[in-house]
């Protein structure tokens, strides 16, 4: 069996497909950094079954799938798919699968779908680890080495050094068989508990049955029992509900009239509260009073004032007449003509005709004014004029102020009895509110006072509302139960409980029917208890229960059978691991020191199986750690069960792995893992370039042992080492342009040297 070809399409940086045939051998990619080699080693993980992103250098699963460049688009789907030969040998195909080419390929998708196919079929993940384990292959084998696992074996604690070479010994297949074998030998024991767990369930129902057969007499005389006491109980339960309920209905009788009666009241003090409030009206009258008030006095403050300017102004023109008079006696005046006395004399009397005719106290104080003007206008144009005219015009002016004064104190007088009038309507109007006011005060009192008595008679309703209801939830259990009467012992004992003549029954404490229903109750659950069926149901339901438990019995005895099977081959399969790793082991030591002194020139090396113990620590070591052990820990320690790696370089006293330089723990990873890759060799092995650390002398023994391996399985070399590159048939350019996908250029190895000559 070989590998024939590799297929990428989508895969990280190949975006186109890419193929790469392996024809000889040796085959090694070569190519700058970054170009995309350690993509073709990981899509070899990849189509194996690798399940961590995190070592395909990915967070998830797009990650592993081309994601486009300036001048390609990304693609949706990355694929790889391996070819293998799988021609027989000696009659016997390596892969027990009927053909002689077999591929396997696996597709991840942008949601993180994965799918993996056998010759085109789609199948499971197990599927494809299951075929590949037959030729000693997975995903994280030892067929597969990059630069830092070739170092990893040699840092992995015992534990996983194990699993490594098991894992390389092809003991996988038995891990997994062993695995299966203890999930189903658990699942198995599972089901034994579950089986017993429903056995014992089953158990008491079984005997409870048994007993009922005994029983069905004595539930007879328990229904006997409970028809009797169910009669009793409904015909003094349907006594109590109907006495009750009279009761009810006159207690509750006298508070409904009176809270009819008090809804009469309330109605009336709130027609009275209505009437009484009509008092918009009469306030607007009031307020049209209180200024009708207001008006008067202001008039008659207008007219006092002008009483009082006409009596100054009569007390001016007096002191003139008497000058006027006194002049007359003793100096010569003009005489003034009597047509101008007269003419002054009528244009005075029509002002005081308008005025008497207008009655406004402001026209009349506009007249007044007039009517002094026109004086002082006379007195200018005749103060030259004769002392007779003079004093013939003082006189006539006096008669006309005495008379507009009378006419004054008349109107005087007249807004004081308007005023005297409105004041005392005014007065009328406000008693009259105020006796509104306080009719409405009584009656919102009523009315409060109503209110109060109907709170409190509804009150008490509310208390017998609630003994209403509580004889409503009575009534109604009362109906439940003469169904529940119906359903255990027959309608007929409702009849003679309906049809009983309860006239003659007397009250009774509420606490004896009580008891009653309690004994009913213990009743029924003694006849639930005894099942209340016939004999034929019992037994019916006896010998299906009896069959059921003779099932669950055979079912126990067959599982236990299975699970002596599966301990017996869980037990093989750990005595053949550690058989076949013991001498695995052995095999490994022998190839390991060959290549250890092949790589080294001598010295010796070797693998050591560490056997799980226990250890006692020395109080001196304790002491010698500085470690201060905590209260109620043991001072054992367990010594994990895996290998030892021992070597012992010539010419250097160098016993522990730590203490080897790098270039040494590099050959002596990779002549351990030579070795292991030798006990069962697997179709191909991939070297991700695990010579970078290699000086050039090494370099040439390393590519010995890759010269070497390759007589057993098909190599991968992926390498900068120009003295790798010399051992392979074929090579394989890896470029990587502008575009940032990954191409490939073969060429053979002989073509490649007379190309560099």
């Amino acid at each position: 069996m070989y590998l024939k070809s590799l297929e990428l399409s989508g895969f990280k940086s190949f975006a186109k497909k890419t193929a790469l045939d392996f024809t000889t051998p040796i085959t090694s990619i070569v190519g700058p950094n970054g170009s995309g080699k350690s993509n073709v080693a990981e899509s070899f993980r990849f189509v194996l079954g690798e399940q961590s992103i995190k070592s395909l250098r990915g967070k998830r699963g797009e990650d592993l799938i081309f994601n486009g460049s300036k001048t390609i688009g990304r693609q949706n789907r990355g694929s790889v798919k391996m070819v293998l030969d799988n021609a027989p040998i000696n009659g016997k195909r390596l892969l027990n699968i009927d053909f002689d080419e077999v591929s396997i390929e696996r597709v991840v998708h942008r949601d993180n779908a994965n799918e993996y196919l056998i010759n085109g079929s789609q199948v499971r993940l197990k599927d494809v680890v299951e075929l590949l384990a037959q030729a000693h292959m997975g995903p994280t084998g030892h067929h597969i080495i990059s630069q830092g696992e070739a170092d990893r074996i040699l840092n992995a604690n015992l534990k996983e050094r194990r699993l490594m070479i098991e894992d390389a010994l092809g003991l996988k297949i038995y891990q997994y068989k062993r695995h299966e074998s203890e999930r189903k030998l658990e699942r198995t024991r599972e089901n034994i508990s579950q089986v017993e767990s429903l056995r014992r369930e089953l158990a008491p129902h079984l005997r409870f049955l048994k007993k009922q057969v005994e029983k069905i007499e004595k539930a007879k005389e328990l229904k006997r029992e409970l028809i009797t006491l169910y009669e009793a109980y409904l015909e003094r339960e349907q006594f109590y509900l109907a006495h009750a309920r009279d009761t009810f209905a006159q207690e509750t009788y006298e508070p409904k009239e009176k809270l009819a009666a008090l809804e009469k009241e309330l109605a009336h003090a709130r027609r009275a509260l209505e009437k009484s409030e009509g008092q918009d009206e009469k306030s607007k009258q009031l307020l049209a009073s209180e200024k009708e008030i207001r008006e008067v006095r202001a008039r008659r403050d207008t007219l006092v004032h002008d009483q009082g300017r006409l009596e100054g102004e009569l007390s001016a023109e007096e002191k003139r007449l008497k000058k006027l008079r006194e002049v007359a006696h003793t100096d010569e005046h003009k005489t003034v003509s009597l047509p101008e006395v007269r003419k002054l004399s009528d244009e005075i009397a029509q002002r005081v005709v308008e005025a008497d005719r207008i009655n406004d106290i402001g026209v009349i104080r506009n007249m007044l004014s007039e009517i002094r003007k026109v004086f002082q206008n006379f007195i200018k144009r005749f103060e030259t004029t004769a002392d007779s005219s003079a004093l013939l015009e003082a006189e006539e002016e006096i008669t006309r102020l005495l008379g507009q004064k009378k006419d004054i104190e008349i109107q005087v007088n007249a807004c004081a009895e308007e005023e005297k009038s409105a004041q005392e309507r005014y007065e009328t109007l406000r008693a009259g509110i105020e006796k509104e006011k306080d009719e409405s005060r009584d009656a919102e009192r009523e009315i409060f006072k109503i209110m109060a008595a109907q709170n409190e008679v509804r009150g008490n309703l509310n208390l017998l509302k609630s003994r209403e209801d509580s004889l409503k939830i009575e009534a109604d259990e009362y109906e439940r139960e003469r169904r529940e009467a119906a359903a255990l012992v027959g309608p007929e004992t409702l009849r003679r409980a309906e049809a009983a003549d309860t006239s003659a029954l007397q009250a009774e404490e509420r606490t004896v029917q009580h008891e009653r229903r309690r004994t009913l109750e213990k009743l029924k659950i003694r006849l639930e208890e005894l099942g209340g069926s016939t004999g034929d149901d019992v037994v019916k339901e006896y010998q299906e229960a009896t069959d059921r438990d003779a099932f669950l019995e055979r079912e126990i005895t067959d599982l236990e059978t299975s699970a002596v099977s599966l301990d017996q081959l869980i037990k093989e399969l750990t005595e053949k691991l550690d058989v076949e790793f013991k001498e695995g082991v052995h095999h490994i030591n022998t190839q390991f020191e060959a290549f250890f002194k092949m790589m080294f020139g001598g010295g010796q090396a070797s693998l050591s199986v560490v056997k799980p113990e226990k250890s006692r620590r020395s109080e001196e070591e304790i002491l010698l750690s500085g470690e201060i052990p905590e209260e109620g820990t043991s001072e054992e320690e367990e010594v994990e069960e895996g290998i030892i790696i021992s070597v012992n370089l010539p010419h250097k006293k160098v016993k522990s792995l730590e203490m080897l330089s790098g270039g040494e723990r590099a050959l002596t990873s990779i002549a351990l893992l030579f070795a292991i890759s030798q006990v069962n060799p697997p179709p191909f092995i991939v070297l991700d370039e695990t010579d970078a650390a290699l000086d050039e002398a090494n370099s040439r023994k390393y590519g010995d042992m890759v010269q070497n391996l390759s007589q057993y399985s098909q190599l991968v070399l992926i390498t900068h080492n120009r003295e790798t590159m010399s051992r392979a048939g074929v090579l394989y350019g890896v470029t990587m342009g502008q575009d940032g996908v990954s191409k490939l250029l073969s060429i053979q190895f002989e073509e490649a040297v007379k190309v560099a000559k």
